[in-house]
């Protein structure tokens, strides 16, 4: 991860000159114990399926990540440069915790994992371009009778 005081300044000048969303309502929601939820994957670090398309430049779509999915099977087309992928490189969990959930899954921690996960590039949009993906993510969530999830902002 790349120190504020590490980047170039314009580049950081433009990340400080930015304003932090504020979102209406109580973002804490009361729900069973972690031992019966079901939990899904977000993250933002431009994950894919080996066989699916990379990321465009600049869009606020998505990939669907497969419950099932091994590791060495995910490539990563984040294309920020003030990113450092040698973490991913050397564990995909760094990025996409899959194996720690199926540990915590498999000794009664979590109550089961999601049949799918979802990728976002989160490297180029305001988080409002995010939006309506989002929306549709959270339905697919929901429809997967998801309950908590875990996200990895990359």
């Amino acid at each position: 991860m790349v120190r504020l005081t590490d980047m170039m300044e314009d580049d950081r000048n433009h990340l400080l000159s930015r304003p932090c969303p504020r979102f209406d309502g109580d973002p804490w929601v009361e729900g069973p114990p972690l031992a019966e939820r079901r939990i899904a994957i977000v993250t933002t670090a431009g994950l894919q399926v080996r066989s699916d398309a990379a990321f465009d430049f600049r869009t606020a779509e998505y990939r669907v990540i497969p419950g099932s999915i091994e590791g060495k099977d995910l490539v990563m087309s984040h294309t920020s440069v003030n990113f450092d992928r040698t973490g991913f490189q050397s564990d995909t969990n760094v990025v996409f915790p899959i194996d720690r959930l199926r540990e915590l899954e498999s000794d009664g921690s979590i109550g089961s994992l999601a049949n799918y996960h979802y990728a976002f590039n989160g490297a180029y949009m305001e988080p409002a371009g995010y939006e309506d993906k989002a929306r549709e993510v959270a339905a697919l969530l929901k429809g997967d009778n998801v309950d908590a999830v875990l996200m990895v902002p990359v």
